[in-house]
């Protein structure tokens, strides 16, 4: 016998319960929320969250370490006992259980298991069958391994695993220079592990303007991480209580050896799609995940899709958004598009990479006459000894409207977030110059750099 609902919902991260609390308060929709694995999803469980936690307290050990003794503070500086802090991390936390109890007492009804679409209005969890009008899939992401030889055989590590390690590795090396992988080598650096990072693409952070890549790499560099780029990690394999990995330049240049104590791997995401069932449904997927238009209707009507499992933009506030883009569209609503061309995001290393808008290489690309206007330095770095730092504008050079914002500074991330809405409103460049700011504060470079734009 079967049981019907108004909306089932595939997953229980970020952009599941967001499409359940909108369903169910907008519209008093019945929802039925499926979950085969982590209650709650990624983000509060095994990754936003948790691995801010462990910044605050590397960047605190940071401080401690370097930057005390210049001001007259403290005396031998900071040692970090990794057994509390993970348990602290922990403690921050809610219990798989506690996840259910809370969904339940907002009226969703909750199946553990895993989810197989019978077609566009039914699913199957275990013994159950449910039926409704309206699915939305939130299964979420993992981590891609790359095909390097012998991986299987070292016992790798991904941000998942690493939150779980409860002794500081020696060393670790690190395959992929995106946000996981440069958040995680500062972190694991500053909580005392020897650090190389390694990646294919010709810099860190590829998708960030080039400038402020370059900025940020500097910094880390600087501070005793190694970083190697326009490689691959051709193989690895075990050696003692590590591993021994040979790094192959991209330019067929003689291939070298890296040892670490571990080796995390962050070069990729694939889509949580094993045993749904869509290929048989025809719902259109790609490499990158299930494939969707402005209303994140799937190619099989009824059927929806928001989140990770997208791969639009692989961020928690995006999941959110789509979420409540997608339950418009399935109730009636005439509810907005979906609309990315004013997306900030930002990597949470110590100095922080914030961007949002087109960065110079796109500006480029699509062909623009644009203007760039750059400051590397304001009076708050030298309360902290930053020594590396970059607040950059490419705007329109007809119109003068910003295009884009790039900052690579503490609070970087919060500095693009309350700018973006200029960007959205057209703000020119030269509004920014002339606007009023706080000093002394990370966010005048913005305006020190508008000065500039000529």
């Amino acid at each position: 016998m079967s049981e019907r609902f108004d909306l089932i919902v595939i997953g229980a991260g970020s952009a599941a319960r967001e499409a359940a609390n909108t369903a169910a308060r907008k519209h008093a929709a019945r929802v039925a929320l499926i979950e085969k694995e982590r209650w709650g999803g990624s983000c509060p469980n095994v990754a936003c969250q948790p691995t801010k936690a462990y910044l605050v307290a590397a960047e605190l050990a940071y401080d401690m370490n370097a930057l005390a003794p210049k001001l007259g503070l403290g005396g031998g500086g900071a040692s970090v006992d990794f057994a509390r802090v993970y348990a602290w991390k922990e403690s921050l936390k809610k219990r798989q259980a506690q996840w259910v109890e809370e969904l339940q007492s907002k009226g969703y009804a909750t199946f553990a298991g895993e989810a197989r679409l019978l077609d566009a209005r039914t699913v199957q969890v275990g013994e159950e069958v449910l039926e409704t009008d309206h699915i939305l899939i939130a299964s979420g992401s993992r981590t891609a391994a790359p095909p390097i030889e012998g991986l299987d055989q070292v016992g790798w590590i991904d941000h998942v695993s690493a939150l779980e390690l409860t002794e500081l590795p020696e060393s670790l090396l690190v395959v992929g220079a995106g946000a996981v992988g440069l958040e995680f080598g500062q972190m694991f650096a500053r909580f005392g592990s020897q650090v190389t990072i390694v990646d294919a693409a010709d810099r860190i952070a590829p998708t960030s303007d080039a400038e402020a890549s370059a900025t940020l790499a500097a910094s880390l560099v600087d501070e005793g991480l190694t970083i190697a780029t326009s490689v691959f990690v051709k193989s690895v394999r075990p050696e003692g209580d590590g591993l021994v990995a040979v790094i192959a330049p991209r330019d067929d240049t003689d291939s070298y050896e890296v040892g670490a104590a571990q080796i995390l791997v962050a070069s990729g995401r694939v889509p949580n799609l094993e045993g749904l069932n869509v290929e048989a449904l025809g719902v259109e997927t790609t490499k990158a995940g299930i494939a969707v238009d402005e209303r994140l209707r799937t190619s099989v009507p009824g059927i929806w899709a928001a989140g990770d499992v997208t791969a639009v933009a692989q961020l928690t506030p995006v999941a959110q958004y789509q979420s409540r883009i997608a339950i418009a569209d399935m109730f009636g609503e005439d509810g907005p598009s979906a609309d990315y061309s004013v997306l900030p995001s930002a990597i949470f290393t110590d100095p922080e990479l914030g961007g949002v808008g087109l960065t110079e290489e796109q500006a480029r690309e699509q062909g623009l006459e644009f203007g760039t206007a750059s400051h590397d330095h304001v009076r708050r770095f030298s309360f902290i000894d930053a020594e590396h730092g970059l607040f950059k504008i490419v705007f329109d050079r007809s119109s003068r409207r910003v295009l884009g914002l790039h900052v690579v500074s503490r609070n970087a991330g919060d500095i693009v977030q309350c700018l973006s809405i200029g960007l959205r409103l057209g703000t020119t460049v030269d509004e920014l110059a002339a606007m009023h700011h706080v000093f002394p504060t990370f966010g005048e470079g913005v305006k020190a750099a508008a000065e500039r734009a000529a």
